[in-house]
């Protein structure tokens, strides 16, 4: 919901305009989108009027408002400077974060110095990626600074991707030789004998969302490279067993699926020079009635023990669709209700 929506009216007396040059004309026509979608957004999102004036934009509103629209359209004209496109996702993490430009880190410790100043930014060799709410940004510096993470919340919160982004990050810095990523196959279960092909064949469509994520990342031609050298694995859960995973960024996604002995054995495999996230939704739980999910059981039991971080994630976080956030919220006051 925009802030439009959540605060009073400006009084006219307290409205004036604040105005904001923009030296090159071809970038400001990008800034402003087509039909001048961006500008739009913008005005919807912050509750403001933008008035563009040959290469100068005129933002009208509150002072608290304008301050904000300038704070993002400045950002924006920064990111198209540099190259890279303004979408409405981009607007969105600019309204919801208000950062500038970040500075690309060449070392963990320069990355957790940066996010100590407050800049955020994750760049992989496709896109660079920004935390869009406040629980992301917690949760991606969780992930650079905790050997073990546990993001927790609904779909559509970033969970996964954020993590997946790190990784890459941490792959291709040298911080980790390699990607592991798995998910339990649990809808599979018995049926999974039945389906055509090899076992590769067979587990693929499960780990289906894994391979979205990557190929955001990284070229398919490089995503395929890497697998074949085995510096990224994606496999079910079960095939974790026995081993010891060194020197990797491992993530178990799906983990509400995982039994508490599924979930302690992944838990164990962590290695030296390894870092591990588990992702996980507590209401979209799919093992058998009776049997106790391995990542609510995870969460009890390793919740004071030190070195391991737990972030939580909302509706408010959902960056899919904001029909998505609605969903969520619906469901969730059902069950409170039930309760």
């Amino acid at each position: 919901m925009g802030i439009s929506a959540l605060t009073p009216p400006p009084r006219p007396e307290d409205l004036h305009e604040t105005l904001l040059e923009f030296p090159d004309n071809r970038l400001l026509i990008d800034l402003c989108g087509e039909f001048d979608r961006n500008l739009a957004q913008i005005e919807h999102q912050l509750g403001v009027h933008i008035l563009r004036r040959g290469n100068q934009i005129a933002v009208v509103g509150s002072a608290e408002a304008r301050g904000q629209a300038a704070v993002v359209l400045q950002t924006l004209y920064g990111k198209l400077e540099s190259g890279r496109p303004v979408d409405a996702g981009e607007i969105d993490a600019a309204i919801r974060m208000g950062d500038g430009m970040r500075a690309e880190p060449t070392s963990l410790d320069e990355q957790l110095e940066m996010f100590a100043g407050g800049k955020y930014e994750i760049r992989t060799r496709k896109k660079q990626v920004e935390p869009r709410t406040e629980a992301q940004k917690a949760y991606v510096k969780s992930l650079f600074s905790n050997e073990l993470a546990f993001g927790i919340g609904p779909a559509g919160t970033g969970k996964t991707y954020l993590a997946v982004a790190v990784g890459v990050t941490m792959l291709i810095g040298g911080h980790v030789d390699r990607i592991i990523l798995s998910r339990p196959a649990v809808e599979a279960g018995e049926r999974l004998g039945f389906l055509p092909g090899d076992m590769k064949e067979k587990v693929d469509p499960y780990m289906q969302p894994l391979y979205d994520a990557l190929n955001d990342f990284l070229p398919a031609k490089q995503v395929l490279k890497l697998m074949e050298e085995k510096r990224i694995e994606i496999a079910p859960l079960a095939f974790m067993r026995g081993r010891t995973l060194s020197n990797a960024f491992v993530v178990l996604d799906e983990a509400q699926n995982a039994t508490t002995m599924q979930m302690k054995m992944f838990l164990t495999r962590l290695g030296e020079g390894s870092r591990m996230v588990i992702t996980g939704d507590r209401t979209q739980i799919d093992l058998p009635r009776g049997t106790s999910s391995g990542l609510t059981d995870a969460e009890r039991i390793l919740k004071d023990v030190k070195g391991i971080s737990f972030n939580y994630f909302t509706a408010k976080d959902v960056v899919r669709h904001p029909l998505v956030a609605r969903i969520i919220e619906a469901y969730d006051a059902e069950d409170e209700a039930a309760g």
